[in-house]
């Protein structure tokens, strides 16, 4: 190994207050978590690029893309690029490994099944999917492709599972489009909730769950929710202020005698959140990791809510959360469930936050583990990234875990100790820089963590 690698080990581990043996072990517990993953592949090469690929994503490259993954490696980057965007191998069981793994790992029988739909903003026309549309991400219409993700939270930890890849009605029309980028002939338009609904029905099995949870955008569309009721599933989703509803817990005005009996009026969620008074709003404690305790004031309701068709939709149970901001202001968030009404709000409470952690799971991903960093154009280029990128972002996670086992801080007691990690606060990892490849004469096997840059929270 070169000095130069020797000395700046040596500095980054005296910062960190780690023993020696732990990179180390990073770098063969990254070895050990690949294999289950590559040994779905046929070929010894797809393999080999299968461990590659997913150590550059946990690399601290600036862009984590086949191209600098490949000069990572020090090798030429056609055979990387080839892999990602042309070669034909199937994702599916690697994701479908991913999905067993996350439900063995954090699996609890109430754990919630988080869908979110997420923009990555684009130039042109020629990437698959790509078009003017709404992008939460920027929280306006833009050129952007959307990818639709499946994530797990429980109060183990919480993760990404599948993606789905949304084209709307014009791309799914377009054959010339669709044939450059090699889009498969089964593929036909379908809304970004049947996306969700296909995920569901792939993996909620393998995920135990008691709930499904999601942005405004998936439950904005009460035949999503109708859906989700056929199917037996509880959701938990959030919707716009501006949902009509008409609560059925208040008194409608008095009967005059005459004609029909008078109903309570439909009015805006936020109008109708407005006019509570203080008394009605219960503060809940809400743990939240290793940012410690959080403080969110909730209240729910029985309500009636106006369907996609204006017609008056069944009983579902309004919930309200409300969080004071740095400024002063208080932030509210509106959801709609078929949960019984006597669920306590603490439970509620818990789901509506699980969604945000999923939330924290795409920024994470997106940041750490390479998801948007992608350079393809092509259907099979898009999903070979994303779920390499999925796998990478899990190992981060498991090892994120092993950190809060030896210093759980507001977690709750360690549940594993390891002597070399003697800081007095628990550091939390981040793992933009935990691997990077160098190939040296006589040792081509030879690996070297270059960074481990340690966040004390």
């Amino acid at each position: 190994m070169e000095r130069r690698f020797d000395v700046r080990l040596e500095e980054l581990l005296e910062d960190a207050v780690l023993d020696p043996r732990i990179p180390k072990g990073m770098l063969d517990r990254l070895e050990q978590f690949v294999e289950p993953f590559a040994a779905r592949l046929t070929s010894s090469e797809q393999q080999e690029h299968v461990r590659e690929y997913v150590a550059g994503l946990c690399s601290d490259v600036k862009r984590k893309n086949s191209e600098m993954i490949a000069y990572l490696h020090d090798q030429e980057r056609h055979a990387l690029q080839k892999f990602i965007g042309q070669s034909p191998w199937d994702d599916r069981p690697l994701i479908g490994e991913l999905a067993r793994q996350v439900g063995a790992e954090l699996g609890e029988s109430d754990g919630v099944l988080v869908f979110d739909p997420s923009g990555f903003k684009k130039q042109g026309k020629s990437s698959v999917g790509v078009a003017r549309q709404w992008c939460g991400r920027l929280g306006k219409i833009d050129n952007c492709q959307v990818g639709v993700y499946l994530g797990y939270a429980s109060r183990k930890e919480h993760a990404l599972v599948d993606t789905r890849l949304y084209l709307n009605k014009e791309w799914a029309k377009d054959k010339k489009r669709r044939k450059k980028c090699g889009v498969p002939a089964a593929i036909r338009f379908r809304t970004r909730h049947a996306l969700a609904l296909e995920m569901l029905a792939e993996h909620g099995k393998a995920l135990p769950h008691g709930w499904i949870a999601g942005d405004d955008e998936m439950g904005r569309s009460s035949a999503f929710r109708r859906d989700l009721r056929s199917l037996g599933e509880r959701y938990l989703l959030a919707v716009p202020s501006n949902t009509l509803i008409r609560d059925l817990d208040a008194s409608p005005p008095e009967y005059c005698g005459r004609g029909r009996r008078p109903q309570v009026p439909y009015v805006r969620m936020d109008r109708w959140c407005a006019a509570l008074p203080e008394s009605a709003w219960t503060t809940i404690d809400v743990r939240d990791g290793a940012k410690g305790p959080l403080v969110v004031q909730t209240v729910k309701t029985r309500v009636q809510a106006k369907t996609d068709r204006r017609r008056n939709g069944p009983e579902e149970l309004l919930v309200v959360v409300r969080e004071e901001q740095s400024d002063g202001t208080m932030k509210h968030d509106y959801h709609l469930s078929n949960a019984a009404p006597e669920t306590p709000l603490a439970e509620l409470t818990r789901v509506v936050k699980a969604e945000h952690r999923i939330e924290e799971c795409l920024e994470r991903a997106k940041g750490e583990a390479g998801l948007a960093q992608y350079q393809v154009r092509n259907w099979r280029g898009w999903h070979h990234h994303q779920t390499l990128s999925l796998l990478a972002a899990w190992f981060l996670t498991q090892e994120d875990m092993r950190g809060k086992k030896i210093h759980p801080g507001a977690d709750g007691p360690p549940r594993s100790h390891h002597p070399g990690l003697v800081a007095q606060s628990r550091p939390r990892l981040r793992f933009s820089g935990l691997y990077r490849a160098a190939q040296h004469a006589g040792d081509a096997a030879e690996r070297v963590c270059l960074r481990i840059p340690l966040e004390i929270t």
